[in-house]
């Protein structure tokens, strides 16, 4: 089984902030024997996030998204993902009540905006996201998976740990990884490689 990891946000292509979820995420797939692919970082452009989407699909088993979930105009990734599988988002009443009772806990009315959050498409199940506004998605989609989540660091590992690690590990039953690690001390790669 392989994988991409796609980080999304002009945030990351202008460099104003590093990209440590996929740093994580490669720790991940690698610690359950998921050969990753690819990292790629997209700005905030749908039809660059949809042909991103579209080639990690085509190249793997799962696309992991990070980033481009939040309510605001520029927050595209929900709908690439959706213009990649043909799909059409809609809101889902069920994950309006819980964007909108993340607010009413904290005395405050949710910006309507926010109801993009409480988007779903028809191959996509929610992930909750105890911590934050916006609930990620678990795409199933011709028997491959995308994964899509906050780009905020502890809430996609929160989100991965407790929702996505564990239905990607349903699919890799059967499966048995085994990796060994060398560590040497004063040789140079090359006379190592000779070496081993």
């Amino acid at each position: 089984m392989n994988a991409y990891i796609l980080s999304i946000g002009a945030e990351l292509l202008h460099g104003h902030i590093t990209d440590t979820n996929a740093t994580y995420l490669s720790q991940e797939l690698d610690a359950r024997g998921i050969e990753l692919l690819h990292v790629i970082q997209v700005g905030d452009d749908r039809s660059r996030i949809r042909e991103s989407v579209e080639r990690a699909l085509a190249e793997s088993d799962i696309v992991i998204c990070t980033g481009g979930i939040g309510p605001t105009e520029d927050d595209l990734t929900r709908e690439g993902i959706a213009d990649a599988v043909g799909e059409t988002p809609e809101v889902n009443a069920e994950l309006r009540a819980e964007v909108e009772a993340f607010f009413t806990k904290r005395g405050l009315t949710m910006p309507e905006r926010n109801a993009k959050q409480a988007w779903l498409i028809p191959s996509a199940e929610a992930l909750p996201n105890p911590v934050g506004t916006a609930p990620g998605w678990f795409v199933q989609t011709n028997g491959k998976v995308i994964v899509s989540m906050p780009g905020v660091p502890r809430e996609m590992k929160r989100m991965w740990s407790e929702q996505a690690a564990p239905r990607i590990g349903a699919k890799l039953s059967g499966r048995s990884y085994s990796s060994v690690t060398l560590k040497t001390i004063g040789l140079g790669e090359s006379a190592l490689e000779d070496m081993i």
